[in-house]
């Protein structure tokens, strides 16, 4: 799973995001990554997957709060699918904390 840093228009719809992966994260839209775009106001993200069989389109909103987003203008984060889950869920997937110690083993 592949965030693009920065913000995008998300006016954009399959073509446009498809194209901002190709030109600026210079990766491939069907390569069966997940990429992940979000807003200028930071409470809508859209997620681009190719499925093997088309391009798949998620969109949220946060009814409130802001999803949580690298600094970076420009670039792209790895995320693992625990940091995704975070990330959909408005956590910030950056500094999860443990709420519970491990036990020691007998």
């Amino acid at each position: 799973m592949w965030i693009a840093a920065g913000v995008t228009d998300m006016r954009k719809g399959f073509d446009g995001l498809s194209a901002r992966v190709q030109q600026v994260l210079a990766d491939d839209p069907f390569s069966g990554h997940v990429f992940a775009f979000r807003g200028r106001r930071g409470d809508q993200l859209k997620l681009l997957w190719w499925d093997g069989d088309g391009l798949c389109l998620l969109s949220k909103r946060l009814e409130r709060g802001r999803f949580v987003w690298p600094k970076a203008e420009s670039g792209r984060v790895h995320l693992t699918a625990a940091q995704l889950s975070m990330l959909l869920e408005g956590i910030d997937w950056r500094r999860p904390e443990r709420t519970t110690k491990p036990s020691k083993a007998a």
